[in-house]
């Protein structure tokens, strides 16, 4: 769900402690040199440098919300199929997806357009089985049925609002009323469409109106650290999370409207029916994955904006999250998808509390672990428990016992300058996450105008990880999945103080809350990688790294 997994972080962090200000690269820092819990990234590129390793290029496929194909730290590092002909309207690689040039967009359609807002999958799964449930009592079904029900039962439970902690739709609506209208008249008194919260820092006003606008919108965007987006990328993200949570209180009275549906055009109960969607990678809602594509590959030493984690991949883009929950159809496809077309890392930052069709996910899950693909999967960030809460996609499948060898659930690390070891809104679970990255304030870049910003959620976690994979293929491309998954845990750092436990005050341990107890760390990870023998084969072809642009630092 793309809102929940931006929006939602951003303003669950305004009730947090104050927070001091770190260096916009705060999490590739190394603790001993900073004394901040960064990945120590220099240090694992000095252990690359002396041992005098050559990288093979690696792509890493971003299951996301579309992106910047223009941006200036980006369109170097696109990834770009070898066997199609751009532009010529034709299928060129049989692949069944005409132009897919840079990825490929399965929640668009034929016509060029493309689905922004989607319903949440409770809603679907709420309103689809109302007629044959509401009323019914366990008692009157078995086998399948029985399952269904009480599947459908969660639903109408979530969907009606009998659970506790249901957000504040009249706050939520005053908030979306007083910020547009505050924007309306700081773009006046500052003589300019589009502003930062820096701009509104510097700003004297000179009205009561303008002083009340200046309070709700900078200090809004100050609470989140966000000073350095602009009105139009911050107020937009918050202005979809007060939509979404419009749509969740419509929808307890009325089915959702079926955007895909009418867009997209295939039939989604038909899960062969795959030749669906287009090119169009940027769409209308290209932030989310326009950061996190940052994150994992931005062009490294090119002295432009914010430098990757990998120096050495091309990023495939393919879009199937709109701003809603995403469809399991959607993406299973783009899971087979990008591991058709060469991907070895895959970044997925969403998730969703019911999956209806999990059955083709975990379908494509076993397919990426048969071809030798890591998936890499943001824990979510509702600050819940998901060895017991429902968030999906889920490394175990749906008979309960088995799980993939390919899957590494990431929940969000900060620094205890900036919140805590623990991010407040991350998901946890010892036996479900696996380890915690970086999360909190993480700078990278963001669409229109070669801009960046900063943005929190697991969303950035997952890619911080899948970057630190790419990197260990690069310089170790023998390594199998299944060894990327067990050297990024293994190397993982365990601090020695207690942690927050998301979303309250109690004191726990890093172990309690994951798998390894670790948080990830690219210098460990590296010099562990080099000790161990590789089971992958590999192919001799490699791309020519990206060309740097020289131009000042933005």
């Amino acid at each position: 769900m793309y809102s929940k997994f931006i929006v939602a972080a951003l303003l669950i962090s305004t009730t947090a402690a104050a927070q001091q200000e770190l260096p916009k690269d705060w999490h590739v820092k190394d603790l001993k040199e900073s004394g901040i819990y960064g990945i120590s990234l220099d240090k694992a590129y000095s252990f690359i440098k002396s041992k005098k390793l050559k990288s093979k290029t690696v792509i890493v496929g971003v299951i996301d919300s579309g992106i910047d194909t223009l941006h200036e730290d980006l369109k170097p590092i696109l990834w770009t199929n070898p066997k199609e002909i751009p532009g010529n309207g034709i299928d060129d690689d049989k692949n069944g997806y005409i132009d897919d040039i840079h990825g490929w967009n399965f929640i668009g359609g034929k016509d060029g357009r493309n689905v922004k807002e989607n319903s949440l999958e409770v809603t679907r799964v709420y309103h689809a089985g109302k007629s044959k449930f509401e009323g019914k009592e366990e008692s009157n079904f078995t086998g399948a049925d029985l399952t269904e029900f009480k599947i459908w039962k969660k639903a109408e439970k979530k969907t009606l609002g009998e659970e506790e902690g249901g957000v504040d739709i009249v706050g939520l609506r005053k908030l979306k009323t007083n910020i547009n209208r505050g924007d309306s008249i700081l773009q006046i008194a500052l003589a300019k469409e589009i502003y930062t919260g820096k701009d509104l820092e510097g700003y004297t006003p000179k009205t009561d109106a303008e002083k009340k606008a200046k309070a709700t919108i900078y200090g809004l965007m100050k609470g989140n650290d966000q000073l350095d987006a602009t009105n139009n990328s911050f107020l937009g993200e918050v202005n979809d999370y007060v939509a979404g949570e419009e749509r969740k209180e419509e929808a307890k009275t009325t089915p959702p409207v079926d955007n895909r549906k009418e867009i997209v055009q295939d039939d989604e109960t038909n899960f062969n029916d795959r030749n669906y969607g287009n090119n169009d990678l940027m769409a209308s809602t290209p932030f989310h994955g326009t950061h996190c594509s940052g994150i994992i590959a931005a062009v490294r030493n090119n002295n432009i904006g914010m430098d990757g984690i990998a120096d050495n991949v091309r990023i495939m883009m393919v879009r199937a999250v709109p701003d809603g929950d995403e469809h399991d159809k959607d993406i299973a496809l783009a899971i087979r998808y990008a591991v058709d077309n060469g991907a070895q890392v895959l970044s997925m930052s969403f998730g969703k509390d019911f999956s209806p069709q999990k059955q083709w996910v975990d379908e494509a899950f076993k397919y990426a672990e048969s071809k030798g693909v890591l998936l890499v999967h943001a824990a979510g960030n509702d600050h819940k428990n998901v060895d017991s809460e429902d968030n999906f996609p889920s490394a175990l499948f749906l008979d309960g016992k088995t799980r993939p060898n390919n899957v590494l659930t990431v929940g969000a690390s900060g620094d205890l300058k900036n919140g805590g070891l623990t991010a407040s809104f991350s998901n946890y679970g010892k036996a479900e996450v696996d380890v915690f990255a970086p999360g909190v304030q993480i700078y990278s870049t963001i669409p229109g105008g070669n801009t960046y910003g900063k943005a929190s959620g697991t969303s950035m976690a997952c890619p911080v990880t899948a970057g630190i994979a790419a990197l260990l293929l690069e310089y170790y491309p023998t390594l199998s999945a299944r060894q990327i998954k067990s050297i990024i845990e293994k190397s993982a750092q365990q601090p020695t103080d207690k942690v927050n436990k998301p979303g309250t005050d109690e004191k726990v341990n890093l172990s309690d809350l994951s798998r390894t107890g670790g948080l990830v760390n690219a210098y460990e990870a590296i010099k562990l990688a080099s000790t161990i023998k590789g089971e992958r084969k590999i192919k001799k072809e490699v791309l020519p790294k990206p060309k740097l642009v020289n131009s000042k630092k933005g």
